[in-house]
């Protein structure tokens, strides 16, 4: 074994608890509502299938090339025409998923101990993303309508503390589902643009509404005071890896210094690929099929839950749009023990606790509804009931 010296921040790099999940999950007959993965019944194969051949056969020289760092000029052309405000494709980087969006966000903005405000809970990804730069995240108090702005205010700090961004995501997100509310992104937006605080705004779910769209996105009230991220992952496909930033000119020549430093550019195909699928107004024809899908199996969800779960004093959100749902058992039971009951029964979530920054509260869970059939959702979520009934004292 050898005995090479590492870096101290490599000792604070963990593996996601998501995946250790999906490695104890991954065998036959578990039910798995662990995963964050898109469905891939929405996947369009035809489409890529055609795309991949016109790309190679019109510009497959270029498409096997380097490319510049900013990205293809007709996919941030094309990503700037669907955005609902003002965007200058100048204003946009094409980046490797959008969690190489959040690691060059981190790399700008971030020191050791420098603070970073988060909802509570928050994606785990991000917490993630964020960790080799070592900074110091705080949670924020949350409710059903997102990031409370007092308490944002409240947790900003001051000097050399103050935070130096926040990080939220306004639609459906992930885990809880839950949706920022117009008033409070307009509330949120006023009072970061007072503290001078930049917001980060990630929305890798927002076209996946239900019933109706979301409230006009925070880079919309506030454009130079908001870095928007996006991603092609949830209404393409995540194989991918294409996602992008809106970024203030600010900023943006820095963002683009260090992912020319981590990877050149993303690569040259899959934007090219991407950019040949989505002309001509695929996505309005094609995202409205997933939002149909997801919603009918976040239907069969929420039924299920009613039934299964009376009497047994659990709570859950109920999203109007994206993957996921957010549950929230008895007062003192512990979701990560529950785990251990609900795979004895072939069923899996994911345990609340890696969610929050600090503060953890331990009664909590996910679920995903997005991968798994009618008939596994009410399996599963009967499992579930059972595994907290075997768990109430």
């Amino acid at each position: 074994m050898t005995n090479w010296t590492l870096a101290a921040r490599a000792a604070k790099m963990n593996s996601s608890a998501i995946r250790e999940i999906l490695k104890l999950t991954d065998r036959p007959g578990i039910i798995s509502m662990a995963g964050g993965l898109p469905s891939p019944k929405a996947f369009p194969l035809d489409a890529f299938t055609e795309a991949c051949q016109t790309v190679m056969q019109r510009d497959g020289a270029a498409a096997l090339q380097y490319s510049t760092t900013e990205g293809l000029p007709a996919l941030r052309q094309a990503i700037a025409d669907f955005l609902p405000w003002d965007v200058n494709p100048d204003q946009i980087l094409i980046t490797t998923g959008s969690q190489q969006a959040l690691d060059l966000i981190g790399k700008v903005f971030l020191d050791a101990g420098s603070r970073i405000l988060v909802e509570k809970p928050t994606y785990l990804g991000a917490l993630q993303a964020f960790t080799p730069m070592e900074p110091v995240a705080v949670g924020v108090d949350s409710d059903d309508e997102g990031m409370l702005v007092d308490d944002f205010a409240k947790q900003v700090g001051t000097g050399a503390d103050k935070a130096r961004v926040a990080y939220v995501l306004p639609n459906f997100q992930n885990p809880t589902g839950r949706t920022m509310s117009d008033a409070r992104r307009q509330a949120l937006v006023e009072k970061a643009k007072e503290l001078d605080i930049p917001l980060v705004e990630d929305n890798p779910y927002g076209d996946l509404w239900y019933e109706e769209e979301p409230p006009l996105p925070l880079a919309a009230r506030n454009p130079e005071g908001v870095i928007y991220m996006g991603s092609f992952s949830k209404v393409l496909a995540p194989g991918l890896r294409i996602g992008f930033i809106v970024a203030p000119q600010s900023v943006y020549g820095k963002l683009t210094q260090a992912k020319q430093a981590a990877d050149l550019h993303t690569p040259s195909f899959n934007q090219r690929v991407v950019a040949e699928v989505i002309k001509d107004g695929f996505l309005d024809r094609h995202v409205p099929t997933i939002r149909a899908m997801y919603k009918a199996q976040r239907d069969v969800m929420l039924t299920a839950l009613e039934r299964e779960m009376a009497g047994l004093d659990v709570q859950w959100t109920r999203p109007v749009g994206g993957m996921f749902l957010w549950v929230k058992l008895p007062a003192g039971m512990d979701a990560q023990a529950l785990l251990a009951k609900a795979v004895e029964r072939n069923m899996a979530f994911v345990p609340g606790a890696p969610f929050y920054a600090g503060d953890a509260q331990h009664n909590t869970l996910r679920l995903s509804y997005v991968t798994v059939s009618a008939e596994q959702i009410n399996q599963g979520i009967q499992a579930l009931a059972d595994a907290i009934r075997s768990n109430t004292p």
